[in-house]
């Protein structure tokens, strides 16, 4: 077959495959580029896909042999489009002044305000000078508004290179490689568990239970059971089958490293991740292959640097083999770092809610409004309720405001009895009388005092 192809290309940046063509494609060809999902490029001279996938990239290695890193990044391509987008605008600028030129030249006839003359020799000529120029004046027009509209275009493009290669973009785009990461992993999570459960099923009732469970088996091997066209024992075989082909699965391996490889090109486009410095526990280890697609995993700490975590599927290929791993402290800080994983950093505690009877009746807090001139402050009645009472508030009609000190928080809500239905009741703060009493804080004495 005719090498068509001269070479094929990925780019990280954009995840997109590109096949440069060393001449115009056979009908055949063509169609199979095209349902794989290339686009040609008329400017590039190139087919682009919109993403990699497995297909696509077969595609590419049997047409060009190999597939080579993309040498032009995604900056210099933004600043080719946009500087052939500026030249499209400078030869807009430069049809809007000739036709302004061409209409200033043929209205000079008219300059001195000399009227077409009906029925004279020269009406012809003057009504067609008239409409030569209103047609260079339109013409004008629209050439300048593209101007505009073009050089917005450009800027477009600069913008959204700008946006994908911007740090926060870029940690985003992470998460949702890891939200990726973790599907494909899950069909393998869920493939071993199936694939555990079949084969412990001996009896015909143990095998017409999975059957009928929908995770275990398809609707057409329940069909098929329900109806006798089948056995038991044949629904059996044909589950496991199916689950050591999606354990065994080439696509499934292929999605879940390139979804790796992807991480770790963000993650060093990010810089260097540090490495974790702190304590190591139980809770962080399992939230750390939790989001690598571990299936609920449990983790023990076996002594003092000794750590273990277990999943009742087998751990994800790039954190361990098989359903445990055992390392020390360092080791799963190494790992964690190398897998690009800083463990969250912990919320601020909010400030304690305070039950204490305000001297004057009200409390000061900070105001829910948000519009231009709102006052910051607002100042609540305070209202006896016991805990009976407080509770048969509705959970909308009910919470916790900052006070004005912000050092702490009091409960408020509708006032219950109120002559207004509850949505329109006044806001109160609440003293639950069966509660324990706190102290009253030091700024509100001193606010009493002011």
């Amino acid at each position: 077959m005719t090498n068509f192809i001269a070479s094929a290309t990925y780019s990280p940046e954009d995840n997109k495959l590109r096949l440069y063509p060393a001449a115009r494609l056979d009908q055949e060809t063509f169609l199979r580029v095209k349902a794989a999902g290339f686009k040609w490029a008329p400017k590039q001279e190139l087919f682009v896909a919109p993403k990699w996938s497995c297909a696509r990239e077969d595609l590419a290695l049997e047409l060009a042999g190999e597939i080579e890193p993309e040498e032009m990044t995604l900056a210099e391509r933004a600043q080719i489009k946009a500087d052939r987008l500026d030249g499209i605008a400078a030869k807009r600028a430069a049809q809007a002044s000739a036709f302004s030129l061409a209409a200033r030249d043929i209205s000079e006839r008219f300059a001195m305000g000399q009227p077409i003359l009906v029925g004279h020799h020269s009406e012809r000529k003057a009504r067609r000078d008239k409409e030569r120029m209103e047609s260079a004046q339109r013409k004008a027009v629209k050439a300048h508004e593209a101007i505009g509209y073009w050089q917005y275009r450009a800027e477009g493009v600069e913008r959204h290179a700008n946006y994908k290669n911007d740090p926060k973009v870029r940690a985003r785009r992470i998460k949702t490689l890891l939200s990726e990461l973790r599907d494909w992993q899950r069909r393998l999570n869920e493939a071993h568990k199936n694939l555990e459960l079949w084969e412990k099923a001996e009896t015909d009732k143990q095998i017409h239970a999975l059957v009928g469970f929908g995770n275990c088996a398809t609707y057409a091997i329940y069909s098929k059971v329900s109806s006798g066209e089948i056995t038991s024992a044949e629904a059996k075989a044909q589950c496991i089958a199916a689950n050591k082909r999606t354990i065994e699965s080439p696509i499934i391996s292929r999605w879940i490293t390139h979804t790796l490889n992807r991480l770790a090109y963000e993650r060093d486009m990010l810089g260097e991740v540090p490495r974790f410095q702190g304590e190591i526990t139980p809770t962080l280890l399992q939230m750390f292959v939790r989001e690598h697609g571990a299936d609920k995993p449990k983790g023990a700490k076996v002594d003092d640097d000794l750590f273990t975590v277990e999943c009742v599927a087998p751990l994800p290929a790039h954190i361990a083999d098989g359903s445990s791993v055992e390392m020390s402290g360092d080791e799963w800080r190494d790992l964690m770092q190398a897998c690009g994983y800083v463990p969250p950093a912990k919320k601020p505690a909010k400030p304690p809610i305070l039950n204490f009877k305000a001297p004057n009746g009200e409390l000061r807090v900070k105001s829910r409004a948000t519009y231009r001139g709102a006052d910051p402050v607002e100042t609540l009645e305070q209202v006896e309720v016991t805990k009976a009472d407080y509770s048969t508030i509705g959970s909308d009609y009910r919470g916790t405001r900052l006070s004005e000190c912000g050092e702490f928080r009091i409960r408020y809500g509708r006032a219950p009895n109120s002559k207004e239905p509850s949505w329109r009741a006044p806001w109160v703060a609440f003293f639950i009388t069966d509660q324990k009493q706190h102290p009253t804080p030091e700024s509100v004495k001193e606010q009493e005092q002011a």
